[in-house]
């Protein structure tokens, strides 16, 4: 039998091991975690919209018209008006033909994966990928080449030497690295090899792009470049649940072959009309970019000052490199005893190596609280034993 107290302590010794955190408060940059106030610099909540008030309401108000539960899947009884109300909502705000409301990225990610390909096919994907696109690979069954992250030339490479179904998949946003794709180029050679581009955009959504239209409209690229578009509502929307959107046919083609969209149940109605409302304030949220745009452009100057390693990223995500998963451990602990939180991110989310704390922006932020984050990285700087300098 396998010794799972073994490997758990073999975790706690390595400093990998993973817990829990307890939050008392709704997700705002002012928490509660553990009974302990803490100004919390870990969210994805990226334009500040998960307590927001109109879509407070807006879930309120349709909790009482919808009901709670989503009574069954989208293909038993379960696809309410409000879900089609969102997926046209999102299809608009995409610039495609349609779109489908699936109840998580992850669950997005894996279900639009493998019914876009099978046994036979190949998947072309970046290293630094999201967990949720790697799995989604893997239950594919297809074969999967990996290249080396955002390397158009060596992506092309492969592509040129492959025959049959081509797929490939990034991110258009690293979620630890905070970079973006070069997503012209990759769309460029996806076109010279007939390859189909699956883009995931959780973290570009929202962030940037005109009215937060994320990275594929940062480059002014068309649903012709990138067919298939993937996103998730938990983030910068700051709801619950997830999407894709491109032709009606490949939605049409997603109902039929996408177990992750046909065998879960629906998502509650009312978490689909409070991110209607969520949508609309991406879309007025220029306000929001801007002050996002200025402390970052802010905390970069003022951390790399400081000798901290930064990674190239201009968007909300802005990992603090470090190296070895105690040193990241010891500077995010050095930082809550100063009241800031902000978690490290350790193998094997992140290669060997390159433990790292990930500092990530909110438009709630104030300038008051990045310098309270400023002020305590100053004082935190004897608690990296590594490489952060």
């Amino acid at each position: 039998m396998r010794d799972f107290r073994a490997e758990l302590e073999q975790r706690q010794a390595n400093g990998l091991y993973r817990w829990r955190r307890e939050v008392q408060t709704p997700q705002q940059p002012d928490m509660v975690v553990d009974g302990r106030s803490v100004l919390s610099f870990c969210s994805n909540d990226y334009l500040g919209l998960a307590n927001h008030p109109d879509s407070v309401a807006a879930a309120r108000d349709a909790l009482l018209e919808t009901g709670l539960g989503g009574g069954a899947s989208h293909l038993i009884c379960g696809h309410h008006s409000a879900h089609h109300e969102l997926e046209e909502t999102l299809a608009r705000f995409t610039g495609r033909e349609a779109a489908l409301f699936f109840s998580t990225g992850y669950m997005a990610n894996m279900g639009v994966i493998s019914a876009l390909a099978g046994r036979g096919d190949t998947i072309f994907s970046d290293r630094l990928n999201h967990a949720s696109l790697i799995d989604g690979c893997i239950l594919s069954r297809a074969r999967v080449r990996r290249y080396p992250h955002a390397d158009v030339a060596f992506l092309e490479a492969m592509l040129a030497e492959t025959e049959g179904h081509k797929l490939v998949v990034t991110d258009g946003v690293f979620s630890m690295d905070g970079d973006v794709a070069p997503l012209p180029e990759i769309a460029a050679a996806c076109r010279r090899h007939e390859a189909l581009l699956v883009v995931d955009d959780a973290h570009g959504f929202g962030c940037i792009g005109a009215g937060g239209r994320g990275s594929i409209d940062h480059f002014g690229l068309s649903a012709e470049d990138v067919p298939v578009v993937i996103g998730t509502l938990g983030k910068a929307f700051g709801t619950s649940g997830a999407f894709v959107a491109g032709s009606q046919l490949m939605m049409d083609y997603l109902v039929q072959k996408a177990r992750t969209y046909i065998y879960t149940t629906a998502m509650p109605p009312a978490v689909a009309r409070a991110s209607c409302t969520s949508v609309q304030l991406v879309e007025q949220g220029d306000d929001r970019r801007a002050h996002l745009a200025r402390m970052i452009a802010r905390f970069r100057r003022e951390a790399s000052a400081m000798g901290y390693t930064l990674m190239p990223s201009d968007t909300p995500i802005q990992p603090i490199l470090v190296g070895d998963a105690w040193s990241a451990l010891a500077l995010s602990q050095a930082l809550e005893t100063r009241g800031i939180w902000v978690t490290a991110i350790r193998p094997p989310t992140v290669p060997e190596g390159e433990a790292r704390l990930r500092v990530t922006f909110s438009a709630a932020h104030t300038e008051a609280h990045l310098d309270r984050l400023l002020r305590a990285l100053s004082e935190c700087r004897e608690a990296i034993a590594g490489t952060a300098a």
